[in-house]
């Protein structure tokens, strides 16, 4: 290869029109007067220009001067045709490819997978075949089964096919409880950055339909930050730099789809930033939301940044059509295992309660969350919530509001709204470091639901309904 070019495509007399002049294709033979032919391969959107002695076009020449004004002879290819240009209509550059005795003119690449990817998924809509969907930073996969069910319910299959996750604890438990898995089912138990740049692993995956994940980042917030004494997100050492490795996935596997979820303050990282024009210059609209659980019924008001990355030109799609259930008043009584009044579990917590007295006295905001069966919601419930730290919420007894305990793993999930069954098994630690890291479920079924509502009207209405009526 001689050359390698993204060149624009001009325009002359209403036609599309290709310039070329210059050393690199005089090196390849074609050199001023060479005659060659121009070849059409419309199915792989090339044109190929080949030296030819009974080819029908002829390289023309230019006078010009080089760098010491000695006047020189420049060769210049000039096509300005609508039947050899006519398949790049609506693009306005292409990669020019020079090699010995050939030329070849090709569309972008990134516009040869966007139309790979709308293929590919009207196709399985078309004829109801299962999209294939990978997981990244899947945990027990609480995202992926929000989406796998809002989807079934439009009417549109899909199939785990890999989940990718550093701990197997979590993919154990997945593969034992989440319904979306099956047997085919891909467990990566590796790191993201390793994965996304395995040559072997991604020749063998091949091509997804959807591709979603929520990428750790414990310092995207001012809090996080803070806590670790980094000036930005991305200096986090551990998982500061994974936006690469996702977007290098994305790059591999080429998604019709992508769905992003992370915490609200996500949104204005430098890993965001490079998301949003990353995707753009591969083909994707992106588009982003906030989801409060509260919106969806779920006692726990968590909030997650939605980014649903679509292929341009397959969907009409905004977030903002994403509609609010109406609204269900709903007690922390509802959600409460038959924990006996007198079990071992209710305890008065003294050495918070003392903690609480000294850390006001220091002037610290620190205060114990006592949560009464009445509440109507429930402070979030994190990932270390086994620790019992004096900010965590408790339940209070119904009759000596002195006495306290921690929510079981099963009201856990029910404060957030996830499914029982996909904790079901595990111990109490690992229970609620899997939800409360995870997300608050029916936003995210929401989305499922909502993106299985565009794909199936939209491309059944313009595909399917069409060749029906014609048959």
């Amino acid at each position: 290869m001689k050359n390698y070019d993204i060149q624009k495509l001009g325009e002359h007399k209403g036609s599309p029109r290709f310039y070329k002049e210059g050393k690199r294709i005089a090196l390849a033979g074609f050199t001023p007067g060479t005659v060659y032919r121009a070849t059409m391969h419309q199915e792989q959107g090339m044109l190929v220009l080949k030296v030819d002695p009974d080819g029908a076009y002829k390289v023309s020449k230019k006078a010009a001067r080089n760098a010491s004004e000695a006047e020189t002879v420049v060769p210049v290819i000039d096509i300005n045709s609508k039947e050899l240009l006519g398949m790049f209509e609506g693009l306005d550059q292409v990669r020019v490819i020079v090699r010995q005795g050939q030329i070849v003119l090709l569309a972008l690449a990134t516009e040869i997978r966007r139309k790979e990817r709308i293929e590919r998924v009207t196709q399985k809509i078309r004829s109801g075949t299962p999209l294939d969907v990978g997981s990244v930073s899947h945990g027990i996969g609480i995202l992926s089964n929000a989406l796998h069910m809002g989807l079934e319910e439009q009417g549109v299959a899909s199939r785990q096919m890999f989940a990718c996750d550093i701990e197997a604890t979590y993919l154990d438990q997945a593969e034992q409880a989440n319904d979306c898995w099956s047997d085919d089912t891909i467990k990566v138990t590796a790191p993201l950055q390793e994965f996304a740049v395995d040559e072997w692993a991604m020749q063998r995956i091949g091509k997804i339909d959807v591709l979603e994940g929520g990428i750790p980042c414990t310092a995207a917030s001012h809090a996080g930050r803070s806590k670790k004494h980094l000036e930005k997100a991305e200096d986090d050492p551990n998982v500061g730099h994974l936006i690469f490795g996702f977007l290098t996935l994305i790059a591999r596997l080429n998604p019709a789809i992508v769905v992003l979820e992370n915490v609200p303050a996500y949104q204005s990282t430098a890993s965001m930033g490079i998301f949003r024009t990353q995707m753009r210059d591969l083909g994707y609209d992106v588009h982003e939301r906030i989801l409060s659980g509260k919106d969806f019924g779920a006692l726990e008001n968590r909030q997650r940044m939605v980014a649903v990355g679509v292929t341009k030109g397959l969907l009409s799609f905004s977030l903002d059509g994403l509609k609010l259930p109406e609204h269900t008043a709903r007690m922390v009584a509802d959600i409460l295992d038959p924990v006996p009044l007198d079990d071992p579990s209710w305890s008065t917590l003294q050495y918070l309660v003392d903690k609480e007295v000294r850390d006001k006295a220091a002037g610290k905001g620190f205060m114990m969350q006592k949560v009464k069966d009445t509440a109507t919601s429930v402070p979030t419930i994190t990932r270390g919530y086994m620790k019992r730290r004096s900010t965590d919420p408790f339940l209070q007894h119904p009759e000596n509001g002195d006495l306290l305990r921690l929510f079981t793993p099963g009201e856990h999930a029910r404060i957030k709204g996830v499914p029982a069954h996909l904790i079901r098994g595990m111990s109490a630690t690992r229970a609620h470091e899997a939800l409360g890291q995870g997300i608050c479920y029916e936003p995210f079924r929401a989305v499922g639901r909502y993106i299985g509502e565009a794909l199936g009207s939209q491309l059944r209405a313009h595909y399917v309904e069409p060749l029906r009526q014609a048959a």
